[in-house]
């Protein structure tokens, strides 16, 4: 493992649960409150899966117009699919054809947009304020991990599941990168359990609205390389161990700055 103990590159600012360095530009604290549902339920309704070929990941329902229904998710998930050919697994159990939508803004962020057809009715998730977070908040994540452990020696692959694949974690915020950020705007630090398949699910406040994007899950193999920053730098030691022990995802914030208004278009 490289150490930057005797590098001269500044460390980032950033929030942890164990103490506030720097508060973010809106720092206006909000109390989590209620919503007209729990937020397992809302989660359940509107995070999907999203079958490529020959890989899967999750996505989370963010706008309905007519019959069409907008999925937000990773570029990471819906990359390099075999003939462009995408379904989307909605919490009813129907699979739907899909296809993607282009957002040159986000060229530089790991999200992306599918879109799919039907005359069937779903919730869509409210869009939340990330920029009013604070370490220490309770967050949910969601999504469909794409292999279930059935013990030490055998995983099952999850592909053929169905909805039984869905899964719902609680944690913490526990880390926010304020002026900097790891590479595709991964900003957002969480205990949750987050594993392979769910990347692209959503990320949850309170009152169920949505503040961030699943991406990147707890103790990478690559180690203290996977955290260099989008600016080239990395981490002190101290601050990598902390980072490595949590999920990590995009804060909606990013996605309503750069490309909200794609989803009028």
């Amino acid at each position: 493992m490289q150490s930057c103990l005797s590098t001269s590159v500044s460390q980032p600012i950033y929030k942890t649960d164990q103490g506030v360095s720097k508060s973010v530009t809106d720092n206006k604290s909000t109390t989590p409150g209620e919503s007209n549902l729990p937020v397992a339920q809302i989660a359940k309704k509107v995070t999907v899966r999203i079958l490529t070929e020959p890989g899967s990941g999750s996505g989370v329902l963010i706008s309905h117009q007519g019959e069409t229904y907008t999925v937000l998710t990773c570029q990471h998930v819906v990359a390099n699919s075999k003939g462009g050919k995408y379904s989307v697994l909605s919490a009813d159990g129907k699979i739907y054809p899909a296809r993607l939508k282009s957002i040159r803004k986000l060229k530089d962020i790991d999200l992306a947009l599918v879109q799919f057809d039907t005359k069937t009715i779903y919730p869509v998730v409210k869009l939340g304020n990330s920029n009013i977070l604070r370490a220490g908040f309770q967050v949910y994540a969601a999504g469909f991990p794409n292999y279930h452990l059935i013990n030490k020696d055998a995983i099952e692959d999850t592909r053929d599941w169905g909805t039984k694949a869905y899964r719902f974690t609680t944690g913490k915020l526990s880390m926010i990168l304020l002026d900097k950020s790891l590479p595709q705007g991964y900003r957002l630090g969480y205990t949750n359990e987050v594993e392979v398949g769910m990347s692209g699910g959503p990320v949850l406040n309170e009152k169920g609205e949505l503040v961030g994007i699943n991406g990147r899950l707890k103790y990478p193999v690559q180690g203290i390389d996977v955290f260099t920053f989008a600016d080239g730098s990395k981490p002190s030691v101290e601050m990598f161990q902390q980072m490595e022990a949590l999920s990590w995802g995009i804060p909606i914030a990013m996605f309503r700055q750069l490309a909200e208004d794609s989803l009028t278009h």
